[in-house]
C-alpha cells in the first residue's frame, strides 16, 4: 500500500501520488499517460498531472488498481 510519507517530490499535489516502492513498469505510464510521466534521472513514475475528468479519474484509478507493487496511492473520493 503506497504511503503518502513516501511519494516522491515531483508528484503533483492532488488526489493521487507515487511513492517509492515504484519499480519503473511502466504501466501506470501506459495506462494514463496524461496523468503519469518517468523521472529519466531516477527511474520511476510520478504525477504529473492530477485527473481532471471523468475518463482520466477512471484511468487513474485503473493504473492505481493494477500497479504490481501498490505504489499508487490516492486520498479516497474527491
Amino acid at each position: 500500500m503506497a504511503d503518502i510519507a513516501n511519494s516522491y517530490p515531483e508528484n503533483i499535489a492532488g488526489k493521487y501520488f507515487v511513492d517509492n516502492q515504484c519499480i519503473d513498469c511502466d504501466l501506470c505510464r501506459e495506462t494514463a499517460p496524461q496523468n503519469f510521466k518517468r523521472n529519466e534521472d531516477g527511474g520511476y513514475s510520478y504525477v504529473y498531472k492530477q485527473p481532471e475528468t471523468p475518463d482520466e479519474e477512471k484511468l487513474c484509478k485503473e493504473a492505481k488498481e493494477g500497479c504490481p507493487v501498490e505504489a499508487i496511492g490516492d486520498f479516497g473520493p474527491t
